[in-house]
């Protein structure tokens, strides 16, 4: 016999826990996916997807579950390399450098017209510059 351990929204929430379950060698089973995927509207009627374990198994996947595993992932991200040639800071992210002339041109004559470029912008002083790996 199958116990309901956990309800999912959306078919994958619940294959990602079923997938931490059967790491730690509990059987899990995702009940009502395919007719979640075919009318997602009726998730909340139906209860969403359920994830279900065998009998004798409720009490390990429920403390599995649980777990938090957050600082695992904490340290598994990895942090910018590229550093603003401004200022110094690691505080980075990818910002494309051209985009906003090459929509307005586009909208004005419908072919863009300016090559977007990689670059990135500093969180810190606001900067934005051209990456190094840049062609030309």
């Amino acid at each position: 016999m199958l116990i309901t351990v956990a309800r999912y929204s959306l078919p994958y929430e619940a294959h990602l826990a079923r997938a931490r379950l059967e790491a730690e060698d509990i059987p899990a089973f995702v009940m009502d996916e395919h007719t979640i995927n075919m009318q997602w509207l009726y998730s909340n009627a139906l209860g969403g997807v359920r994830l279900q374990v065998p009998q004798g198994f409720e009490a390990d996947a429920a403390a599995v579950l649980a777990e938090n595993r957050e600082p695992d992932l904490e340290d598994l991200e990895p942090t910018s390399s590229t550093r603003c040639p401004y200022c110094g800071s690691c505080d980075t992210h990818y910002h494309q450098i051209g985009r906003r002339c090459a929509f307005l041109v586009f909208l004005g004559i419908q072919f863009p017209l300016f090559p977007v470029r990689a670059g990135i912008r500093c969180e810190s002083c606001g900067q934005i510059s051209e990456t190094e790996n840049n062609p030309g």
